[in-house]
């Protein structure tokens, strides 16, 4: 298992690949169990009331979360590609600028790499 975290506007949103061999979960949804790879991480948008708030970029801000898709796929690469993606494509539906998230991944002994 890799958890990868994006880091920006002084916060940061932390998902789950799960990699071959590894159970990853099941749920409604959830990738064929055959998938060899399967990302996992929430999603979420601005809301002008209501949500949860959360400090972005030194600005309070009202979060709506949607339930996970968690996706499959058959390469490391294209899992960890797509997780970057993923996260960078929250944060702009946050307002921040997706090119200046930062990345980090820990792997099962809990050694972070920069991953930018």
């Amino acid at each position: 298992m890799l958890i990868v975290r994006g880091l920006a506007g002084g916060t940061d949103l932390t998902g789950t690949l799960y990699e071959r061999g590894e159970q990853a979960p099941s749920f409604r949804g959830a990738p064929d169990e055959d998938a060899a790879y399967v990302w996992v991480c929430d999603e979420f948008y601005e809301v002008s009331s209501g949500g949860t708030v959360q400090v972005v970029d030194d600005r309070e801000i009202n979060l709506a979360f949607e339930s996970p898709m968690p996706r499959g796929f058959d390469t490391r690469e294209q899992a960890l590609e797509c997780a970057k993606e993923h996260i960078r494509t929250q944060f702009a539906r946050i307002g921040l600028d997706p090119t200046h998230v930062e990345f980090e991944i820990e792997d099962g002994s809990i050694e972070a790499e920069n991953f930018g």
